[in-house]
């Protein structure tokens, strides 16, 4: 009784230790996507991921103006848009990504005379126009002070509705915007897996299947092991020393870029996408080989044609693992690609992804950490939209076989 009182205890003992640790990691996760979501989703919309990142600045002239607006309030405007029956435009206040208070145009009537302004800076742009959705930084008068945005929108309208003129307009486009990084990202992930997966793939195929288990191989699978542990700066410093410069001397590049950045990365992903890829190899059944084999097929056929398939679904899964990597990978890419934020993106020149992106805004001062956390939960909800995807896929293909 005394032994089998004891070996309880420890049992009881050990249970309470893995339901401890299984909650503290389920609390702690929990705690970290629920910080995420309530920094990052009031700025979640689809300006956020349309517009570019660097706002466009605009000088708007306009001559003697001899007709105004007559277009009444429309219903659409709330009591927080100030409305300018003179000028036929609607302000409201409003805060920029990075906290600021900002002054946005919300609507401007068909026959408002703003749209008779030209650019100061460029006097043959004909497609020159204040839209909604522009911020409006400051407005010059002739005989008296500007008004600026920090005075908010109501202040703005009333003291343009005192006045017939203006000596200049200045607003922007809204910026802000994560488009550029958001297609630097998919181009990351389509190139490095056009490099990584046949490299990959084929490696781990020839080291399960047609390998001979020797001394050789054991240093291999030991090597890829090793290259799982080592910090991917490290590979960032060999982009930078290694395919950076291949990249300027076959290409337009100039300079690190999403080119060099793949080929990184790709490296990286390696000894993943081979280790994934050869243990879904090893649970496909022997019997399944021996089978093909009696058939008739030799080797190479029965790899490509039973083998292969049946792991399909392990091998997508190592896919997943990767995509998952090249999007929360940042210390490699800040080496391979560098830390521009563009917004005109070419694989031959620097840019940054998204995660790339968050290490911008938090080595900021002060740190943007909304939208730092915004980016995160896009990040999060296309990792778990890839993750869905795969399993749908593989669920589908198994029922087919």
């Amino acid at each position: 009784m005394s032994m089998s009182s004891k070996r309880k205890r420890i049992d009881n003992l050990l249970q309470i230790i893995t339901y401890g640790a299984a909650s503290v990691a389920v609390i702690i996760l929990s705690l970290i996507v629920v910080f995420v979501f309530k920094n990052g989703s009031g700025l979640i919309n689809l300006d956020l991921i349309t517009n570019d990142y660097h706002a466009q600045y605009y000088n708007g002239g306009i001559e003697n103006v001899t007709s105004f607006s007559n277009t009444p309030k429309p219903n659409i405007l709330t009591e927080e848009d100030y409305y300018s029956l003179k000028w036929g435009i609607a302000l409201t206040d409003d805060i920029d990504r990075e906290g600021k208070p900002i002054i946005i145009v919300s609507y401007i009537a068909e026959d408002s005379p703003l749209y008779q302004m030209y650019d100061k800076n460029n006097l043959d742009n004909d497609s020159f126009a204040i839209e909604v959705e522009n911020i409006v930084q400051s407005i010059k008068f002739y005989d008296k002070d500007s008004t600026l945005s920090i005075y908010g929108a109501q202040h703005m309208i009333n003291e343009l509705d005192a006045e017939s003129e203006f000596r200049e307009m200045v607003f922007t486009s809204l910026g802000g915007g994560i488009r550029g990084s958001l297609i630097t990202t998919l181009y990351t992930i389509g190139l490095t897996l056009l490099f990584a997966l046949p490299v990959g793939i084929f490696t781990a195929i020839y080291l399960n299947e047609f390998a001979k288990k020797n001394r050789l191989t054991n240093i291999i699978r030991s090597m890829i092991e090793m290259l799982t542990g080592v910090p991917s700066i490290i590979f960032g410093l060999m982009g930078l020393a290694v395919f950076v410069p291949l990249t300027v001397r076959y290409t337009p590049a100039d300079s690190a870029n999403i080119l060099s950045g793949s080929l990184t990365l790709a490296v990286i992903l390696l000894p993943v996408i081979i280790r994934s890829t050869e243990e879904s190899l090893k649970v496909v059944p022997d019997d399944f080989r021996f089978a093909s084999l009696a058939l008739g097929a030799n080797s190479t056929q029965t790899t490509f044609k039973v083998v292969l398939p049946s792991a399909l679904p392990g091998i997508m899964t190592a896919t997943l693992l990767a995509i998952g990597r090249i999007i929360g990978e940042s210390a490699a890419l800040i080496f391979a690609i560098g830390t521009a934020i563009k917004d005109d993106i070419s694989i031959f020149g620097k840019s940054t992804t998204l995660a790339v992106h968050i290490w911008s805004l938090l080595t900021d001062e002060p740190a943007n950490i909304e939208l730092a956390s915004t980016i995160s939960l896009i990040i999060l909800m296309i990792v778990l939209i890839l993750n869905i995807s795969v399993k749908l896929l593989s669920r589908s293909y198994l029922k087919r076989v």
